[in-house]
């Protein structure tokens, strides 16, 4: 059984940072596409960014392009979401998703999911 833990959420000011991460047990993590996904209050939840499982590949959502860096490091079982710039629209609960390929965890549909971490981010 695969499992997603992710961390790293917390309370931050506008213009601030944050760094998740998301542990990945259960399964070789090198052989999976990694993405970030996020549900604001109300809203359905949306892709943030994949990464592909030798890295080569990664792709961001438009509203985080040049704030959000995605990186991995397969010796920890690890994936990892810096966010830079952070605006109270980033506001919500960030899940950490697998896939078999990049394509798969982008159109929402990875194997599996974490359960989450809230980031809010205030004026």
């Amino acid at each position: 059984q695969v499992q997603l833990v992710e961390s790293g959420g917390g309370l931050v000011q506008a213009g601030g940072s944050l760094r998740l991460s998301c542990l990945v047990s259960g399964r070789t993590f090198s052989n999976y596409a990694m993405g970030w996904f996020r549900q604001a209050p109300g809203k359905a939840r949306e892709f943030v960014v994949v990464i592909g499982w030798s890295r080569g590949t990664i792709y961001y959502a438009d509203s985080v392009k040049g704030r959000f860096t995605i990186s991995r490091d397969n010796a920890k079982n690890t994936v990892y979401l810096q966010m830079n710039s952070l605006k109270l629209e980033d506001t919500a609960v960030y899940y950490c998703a697998a896939g078999p390929n990049g394509g798969v965890v982008r159109a929402g549909t990875p194997e599996y999911w974490g359960r989450g971490t809230q980031v809010t981010v205030s004026s």
